[in-house]
């Protein structure tokens, strides 16, 4: 089917197929990873071709993703924190439209506050990227019930900002968390805790040093 197609055309090919992958990606990060390389490579074969129009798009499309995974991997300030009460309409509205993906990564949460609960979500402007929920277990200690991420937002810094500007901030030293399943073990390795007990319970734990 493909012998007597020119390579430059394949290469067109590919490169399309390449952006439209990117398309189905539900991370913001790998969506414009993928993007940028598609568009390069479109461009590339534009300007080959001699479709200028295909090459300046593809070239402006390059010029976005670029800037775009710049704001994400450089900026400093990309997310905000919002606590919230434990009692909030928004709150209970999140947990129960997220319970599902919530239950498959950390399958024991149950969502049971107390006096010393503590609640935040992550904001990336005004929209809630991950919701935090712990309970202090001293005054420099908590157990971190839930850390959870929408899937859009699951590549970008968010653990690290909330366990070392945060948390820090707030004078905590040292987290607890349940291990969830596989993926979420990895994401708590990635972040630094290593594995621990806590009553007897197998857990992961975090040192924040002050």
């Amino acid at each position: 089917m493909f012998n007597n197609i020119q390579p430059v055309v394949l290469f067109g090919y590919a490169a399309s197929v390449i952006i439209a992958v990117s398309l189905m990606m539900s991370s913001i990060v790998k969506l414009r990873t993928i993007n940028l390389v598609g568009a390069m490579l479109f461009s590339g074969y534009g300007l080959v071709i001699r479709a200028y129009p295909v090459f300046l798009l593809n070239g402006f499309i390059t010029l976005v993703d670029v800037y775009y995974l710049l704001q994400i991997f450089g900026g400093k300030e990309y997310f905000r924190i919002l606590e919230v009460g434990t009692n909030t309409e928004y709150l209970k509205y999140f947990l129960k439209f997220h319970e599902k993906e919530i239950t498959k990564f950390i399958p024991n949460f149950i969502f049971e506050p107390n006096y010393k609960y503590h609640v935040m979500f992550v904001l990336r402007d005004t929209i809630p990227a991950g919701l935090v929920c712990s309970e202090y277990l001293d005054d420099d200690c908590i157990y971190m019930k839930l850390d959870y991420a929408i899937p859009g937002y699951r590549d970008f810094k968010m653990g690290k900002y909330v366990f070392e500007e945060i948390l820090k901030k707030k004078k905590i030293k040292k987290i607890y968390s349940d291990p969830g399943n596989k993926k979420h073990e990895q994401y708590l390795k990635r972040m630094g805790f290593v594995k621990a007990s806590l009553n007897s319970k197998p857990v992961y734990c975090l040192n924040i040093s002050s």
